[in-house]
């Protein structure tokens, strides 16, 4: 009974926190629930006009997501919603499968979403939250900056009161450069009217709902001066209420595009998600659950599928309003979802008239944060290779689309770790003076050297696609002595696996110095490189390989032997 009692409250953490909830954090969850709502809606209706759906779709996911995630979730501050990555993500593969159809385009849509939750699912079951390692903070640097473009650029036309058109960042502003000399004004002035404001109340008001205001204003003067009819674009009518919910449904020659796309949101949604909610965790000490934060994402994504909506993510910029405004526990979300549910039932008359230009402006300015040039400098001091690879996402989105470009950087990526990993550093060592350590000898020069001894090491595990390089950057070494060499030592303390071409490498290596009067011994091994050496039986040929075997021991058995003073480098 206890451990089914456990084990149900490690797989909804409600039940576990919630008896154990202090009155002193119903005020603060309170407040960060109704202040992330103020900031929710006018940033979810953005984003779900940036995906191609009602602006209502926005809030629905919201709602539905933020009460689905707050039951299992492990972060205390993630808030959970439509972000603007995912949003342009599906903008830019259900509308072509949509076909223009509004109907149709809801439930590709949602689909995704539903799919997003069997994902979460399944990568939950099979314990695989590990994997969100393989998407790097250089792939996200450069995928950010690429997406944060690439969305501005859609946004143009609408706050310039243009028509726009093109299908990637740089054709956009081909095609939206012409039209700029027959601008609607007042569509203008709303819309950079609107992204200053938003600017400085970033600024001089951080944390506070300035969008919101700017919205009930924005509204206000739209209805007072019918400016709907002077050709600035509102939102129109929302339904009032709540949707029915229900599984969406699918057309069978569709799976296959929906797949992709659905794939393409899992990643960038639990990557966004585990990101932002380390940060938090972090920030306050306590530690946030992969794997549980999986089944919370699946659970929220399930949610905002049965409410007609689309993929959702942890966002960085939501859940920094929700713990900024003081949230303690998840109950913030539930508390943000109400508020939302009375904005839907009470409010959605006063939002008819909200110009489209508002929300351009309010989402231009939530990506501009997206765009580090700092971010990118350093990393380019600190790796080349990370560089490249940020940038490779960076243009890839810009050229390509957001869906493509990350596919194109991810696999950029492992091309270039497969690059660096076929051509490893290979370190001839000498002994650190007054110590039994050692290190490369072309880095530090008065590291100790010994006649007839060579050492070496190689930084990388020993792999098909590589022994050759090291078999002849050993060769090649041991030519270049000075001194004859009579024994070689491979020291694999950096080689955690080694295959089976590593291994008939080194028997090659072996029977090539044998041939030229050299031995060579194995040192320091790992377990399972031990294993394998044995289990191919080139273990005897090298004297034995056991874990007893010391690198600093067969340098003293070498001086010993040879009864020759070590030489420093100079």
């Amino acid at each position: 009974m206890k451990s089914s009692l456990r084990w149900l409250t490690q797989l909804i953490p409600i039940i576990d926190w919630l008896p154990r909830y202090q009155s002193a954090w119903l005020w603060p969850d309170l407040i960060a629930g109704v202040t992330l709502a103020a900031y929710a809606v006018p940033v979810a209706m953005a984003y779900a006009t940036l995906a191609g759906l009602t602006p209502q779709a926005g809030l629905y996911c919201y709602i539905f997501s933020g009460i689905a995630y707050a039951l299992f979730a492990s972060s205390r501050h993630l808030s959970i919603g439509p972000t603007a990555a995912i949003s342009v993500m599906v903008a830019s593969v259900v509308g072509t499968m949509a076909a223009g159809d509004p109907s149709n385009y809801a439930a590709i849509a949602a689909t995704t979403a539903f799919m997003v939750s069997v994902f979460c699912l399944l990568a939950w079951i099979m314990r695989l939250s590990s994997f969100v390692n393989f998407i790097s903070e250089s792939i996200l640097l450069g995928f950010k900056a690429g997406a944060a473009l690439s969305i501005a650029s859609m946004q143009l036309p609408k706050l310039l009161g243009v028509a726009g058109g093109g299908d990637n960042f740089f054709e956009r502003l081909i095609v939206i450069l012409p039209q700029l000399g027959n601008p609607n004004v007042v569509v203008i002035t709303i819309g950079g009217g609107s992204l200053l404001l938003l600017i400085a109340g970033d600024r001089l008001l951080p944390g506070r709902p300035v969008a919101l205001a700017i919205v009930i204003i924005s509204t206000g003067i739209i209805s007072t001066f019918g400016l709907a009819e002077q050709g600035v674009r509102v939102v129109g009518l929302i339904p009032p209420g709540l949707p029915s919910l229900e599984f969406p449904s699918f057309r069978t020659e569709q799976f296959e595009g929906l797949l992709e796309l659905a794939f393409a949101c899992f990643l960038l949604s639990y990557v966004e998600s585990i990101a932002a909610a380390r940060a938090f965790a972090s920030t306050h000490h306590y530690t946030v659950d992969p794997r549980q934060e999986l089944l919370g994402l699946g659970a929220a994504n399930l949610m905002a599928a049965l409410g007609h909506g689309y993929p959702v993510a942890g966002g960085l910029s939501q859940s920094a309003v929700n713990e900024k405004a003081g949230a303690r526990t998840p109950l913030s979300l539930i508390f943000a979802s109400m508020t939302l549910v009375m904005v839907l039932f009470f409010l959605t008359g006063m939002l008819r008239n909200l110009p489209e230009a508002v929300l351009a402006a309010i989402i231009i300015v939530a990506v501009a944060g997206f765009v580090k040039i700092d971010d990118f400098k350093r990393l380019r001091q600190i790796s080349r290779l990370e560089f490249n690879v940020a940038l490779v996402a960076f243009v890839g989105v810009l050229l390509l689309g957001i869906l493509k470009g990350v596919t194109v950087s991810a696999i950029a990526s492992i091309l270039f770790l497969l690059r660096m990993m076929a051509k490893p550093h290979v370190s001839m060592l000498g002994r650190i003076p007054g110590s039994n350590r050692f290190s490369d000898s072309a880095r530090h020069t008065h590291n100790e050297r010994f006649p007839g001894l060579f050492l070496f090491r190689v930084e990388a595990p020993l792999l098909y696609f590589n022994v050759d390089t090291i078999y002849s950057t050993v060769l090649e070494g041991i030519h270049h002595e000075s001194t004859p060499v009579r024994l070689a030592v491979c020291d694999l303390s950096t080689s955690p696996y080694i295959d089976a071409a590593g291994a008939i490498m080194l028997q090659h290596l072996e029977e090539e110095l044998e041939r030229e009067g050299i031995r060579l011994k194995v040192a320091e091994a790992h377990a399972e490189v031990r294993e394998i050496l044995r289990a191919t039986g080139i273990s005897e040929s090298l004297g034995g390989v056991s874990r007893h075997t010391a690198l600093a021991d067969i340098v003293e058995d070498f001086e010993r032997d040879t009864q020759s003073p070590s030489i420093p480098l100079s």
